[in-house]
């Protein structure tokens, strides 16, 4: 009689001959090794396999190919869209996070030295040429009757005119001394907010605002590029869906939506792609500004000719709609974008 053995995940029995259970597909050897662990997360996870090579080289030379192609139903053949996304997305925020480090160390320098300068509001004054100084002291004298001077004001004001080419100004009353001298001291956050000029009527979002402008001065706006950084991804996470909406918008009937959300992951992928090959190029020699336009000229173009592939759409029309889907993104939707995620950034930093 055949040996009987039972599965450890879903308790099902089978023939111990089996490597695998029949029910779950679980491996019957229990052999955990650090190698194992490791292995099988970036085989599961990542997929290196033959199809990430079978994905790569057509997702950079052939436009639009791999989407056609998965949903014609080849889905086993090629890296899984969302997959493949997420793949690549990794790689290039990895390989950023350099970049970012970099210029936050610089950024946060730069911010240290500036916050470090006490502005001396005492020896702060406008000067005033002697022509227009004459001027000013003319007008006061033909107004007198309608600004109230009297006859010795009037004199006293003459003879400052002659005598001082600048007029001091001392009556400012916020200086950085003052909330330094409390932060200091360890005086309570509301001292603090209130020296900065916070009124004790502000609401929650005010209170909010001004809690993070305190913050970013007690820090001394350490760490600021970084926290922009960390919200990247997920304005990433909405611009991808915004985009296939407005191919969807274009090609209403042509397709479901997530089917254009097949062509807004391997379209996404190809930029993220570009980034990390442009990226790279940068760390080895210095790029040229126009090799970087050209790099964005790129997308533009191969948006058009993913479009032709894709949809099914004369070059002309597709060269036309990829244009309009690039003015939009640059001039509308990214800029919202960026300044949503620089108020995310302000607001959790």
């Amino acid at each position: 009689m055949a040996a009987i053995d039972q599965c450890k995940n879903c308790e099902e029995s089978f023939d111990a001959s089996f490597h695998y259970c029949p029910n779950c597909g679980q491996e019957t050897a229990n052999n955990l090794t650090v190698g194992i662990l490791f292995s099988n997360t970036i085989k599961d996870y990542f997929s290196f396999d033959a199809r990430f090579f079978k994905s790569f080289i057509p997702l950079m030379t052939r436009p639009g190919m791999l989407a056609r192609r998965f949903v014609d139903g080849k889905r086993l053949t090629y890296l899984h869209p969302a997959q493949f996304y997420l793949l690549i997305s990794v790689i290039f925020f990895f390989i950023f996070s350099f970049t970012v480090r970099k210029a936050d160390n610089e950024v946060s320098k730069a911010l240290e030295k500036g916050f470090g300068k006490e502005l001396a509001l005492d020896s702060l004054s406008v000067t005033i040429d002697s022509a227009n100084m004459e001027a000013i002291t003319n007008e006061i004298n033909d107004t007198q009757t309608l600004t109230g001077m009297s006859d010795q004001e009037i004199i006293v004001f003459n003879t400052l005119a002659t005598e001082k080419k600048s007029i001091p100004i001392t009556d400012l009353s916020f200086q950085g001394s003052l909330l330094d001298s409390l932060i200091a001291n360890g005086a309570p956050e509301a001292e603090k907010l209130k020296a900065m000029g916070m009124n004790d009527d502000a609401g929650v979002f005010m209170t909010k605002i001004f809690s993070q402008l305190l913050k970013l001065y007690e820090q001394r706006g350490k760490g600021v590029l970084q926290t922009l950084y960390d919200t990247i991804p997920i304005a990433m996470f909405f611009l991808l869906p915004l985009f296939a909406l407005l191919l969807k918008t274009l090609y209403w009937n042509k397709g479901t939506f997530a089917h254009h959300v097949v062509f807004s992951f391997y379209f996404f992928t190809f930029i993220f792609t570009t980034f990390c090959l442009l990226i790279l190029a940068h760390t080895v020699f210095d790029v040229p500004l126009w090799i970087n336009v050209l790099v964005f000229l790129s997308f533009i173009l191969y948006l058009a000719q993913a479009l032709h592939h894709f949809y099914e759409s004369p070059w002309k029309r597709a060269f036309l709609k990829a244009s309009f889907i690039s003015f939009m993104y640059m001039l509308i939707v990214l800029p919202f974008a960026m300044v949503g995620v620089i108020f995310v950034s302000f607001m959790v930093y």
